[in-house]
């Protein structure tokens, strides 16, 4: 069992920027890939970016491609996703996701909003 906290969501204006914080607990955290996802309202959940076990290999949605970068620090237990040049249609909650063969975790999400 894995055990995933988000934190740094908040209210920002267009053009902002936010960096998000996820601090796993349970088992070993270097077993698992990493992702963020997002989910707005009327909406699908929406894959934003993952990092890879060791941190290596990254891969990001189209739609944030250039503005966001995930990171882990697998001594400490975090993945963190810095955002930057955000636009209104960021908002949303965003969930951080814990994945290895058929083991999916998720946390609680944290909300983004983004003013126009």
């Amino acid at each position: 069992q894995v055990h995933l906290a988000e934190s740094g969501g908040g209210l920002v204006q267009t053009g902002g920027s936010l960096t998000l914080s996820c601090k796993a607990s349970g088992r070993t955290f270097s077993t698992y890939a990493m992702a963020w996802f997002r989910q707005a309202p009327g909406k699908e959940r929406e894959f934003v970016a993952t990092i890879s076990r060791a941190g290596a290999n990254t891969l990001y949605g189209d739609s944030v491609k250039g503005r966001f970068g995930i990171s882990r620090d697998n001594a400490e237990n975090t993945v963190s996703l810095r955002m930057i040049d955000l636009k209104p249609e960021d908002t949303a909650v965003y969930y951080c996701n814990a994945h290895y063969v058929v083991e999916d975790y998720w946390g609680q999400g944290t909300q983004v909003t983004v003013s126009s």
